[in-house]
């Protein structure tokens, strides 16, 4: 039978063979720079990041974009930032996290205990906490491959489950108290409690405050004296994880399990492997957040993380991750955690109403799914 796609065209019929029409693959490669942008998952993030930044240079108090109110943003946004990009990878395997927050408390609980119950000495409990956390995490995961029930449904069982595990083991462990204290004594000083708290880059900050770069208290004290280690793991991860995503077979993985797990399983791709894996990184990310605030709290309680797994997946949704999975970017709830902190925070700075951020919250998520379904289905031609 003749194929007559190529029928129309005015020149004469050439042999079949491989240079004889253009592939599907090579026209794509023709596409203009603006429609490589707006395929950009990230993209919607940074133009309401944008967006935001402009909103608060008009309404709020100058103060809020000195060196020291860029880093009030940036703690709680980091923090938040660094269960946003995993979440956002778990998402783009397509599968969902609900127990993320209270896996905060509940790691905070076990961390807590190994350092002042059975006196581990610090890297020893650091490492024994992720271990607890990624056994929990491939609970989730294998819960969910082998039950076949959706994970929101079994990681919602598990937001309840460790919560109130968090809430009975720290009545336990304090003797009727919902907060444990002296953690930060147990923890002691050295290298490894400089990694997961206090302040970094503190010598080069002294020495720009010395030569005036950056401002200083009539002492000469920087008036920011470093950047908070969680900003560091924060960027760190980000980093880390668009690198994962871009260029290795494991982004390629995650994309294809998310995408059309029954199409990556015929490819040979370990569908099963990669989503326990993500779940397990998930864990350990909260493991990571809860490490890090008890180390600078000095004490851990059983409302730590709350809601925190709402404001991951909205984080990761403004950054371009599709709830159908199969596409996303870490890159993109990097951008979602910093309009979450500048907002949360900015409004501090502004005659608003602080409460306004509950608004904030529903608005922008409603809205980024409208925008990422806009950009898919007009833009990239995708249906």
């Amino acid at each position: 039978m003749t194929d007559v796609s190529h029928s129309t065209a005015p020149v004469a019929p050439v042999p079949p063979g491989p240079t004889a029409t253009p592939t599907r693959d090579e026209r794509l490669k023709d596409v203009s720079l603006l429609t490589k942008i707006m395929r950009r998952p990230e993209l919607g993030a940074l133009a309401g990041l944008v967006l935001v930044t402009i909103f608060f240079l008009w309404t709020a108090d100058s103060s809020m974009f000195t060196l020291a109110g860029i880093m009030n943003i940036l703690t709680p946004a980091s923090q938040l930032g660094i269960l946003a990009i995993a979440a956002a990878l778990l998402m783009i395997g397509g599968e969902f996290d609900l127990s993320i927050g209270s896996m905060v408390a509940f790691a905070g609980l076990v961390f807590g205990s190994f350092l002042t119950l059975t006196g581990w000495p610090l890297l020893l409990a650091i490492a024994a906490t992720f271990v607890v956390a990624a056994l929990l995490g491939c609970l989730n995961g294998q819960l969910v491959i082998r039950t076949r029930l959706p994970s929101f449904i079994v990681t919602l069982a598990f937001l309840f489950i460790l919560r109130g595990l968090s809430l009975v083991g720290l009545k336990w462990a304090t003797g009727g108290s919902t907060q444990m204290r002296g953690i930060g004594d147990s923890a002691g000083e050295g290298i490894i409690r400089g990694i997961f708290s206090g302040n970094a880059l503190e010598g080069p900050f002294r020495w720009l405050a010395a030569h005036d770069v950056i401002g200083k208290f009539p002492n000469g004290t920087p008036t920011v004296t470093g950047v908070p280690v969680s900003i560091i793991w924060f960027v760190l991860f980000a980093i880390l994880a668009t690198w994962i995503l871009l260029r290795t077979r494991a982004g390629n993985w995650i994309f294809a399990s998310g995408g059309d797990p029954n199409a990556a399983r015929n490819s040979g791709v370990p569908v099963d492997r990669v989503k326990t894996g993500l779940f397990m990184l998930t864990a350990c990310a909260a493991a990571l957040v809860a490490i890090l605030t008890v180390l600078d709290a000095g004490s851990t309680d059983s409302r730590r993380g709350f809601q925190k797994e709402f404001e991951a997946i909205i984080a990761a949704v403004i950054g371009g991750c599709l709830l159908t999975g199969g596409y996303g970017s870490a890159i993109g709830a990097f951008f979602g955690a910093i309009i979450f902190g500048m907002v949360s925070i900015g409004l501090t700075y502004t005659r608003f109403d602080s409460d306004w951020f509950q608004v904030f919250l529903g608005a922008m998520l409603l809205l980024a799914v409208l925008f990422n379904n806009f950009i898919r289905r007009k833009v990239t031609g995708e249906r």
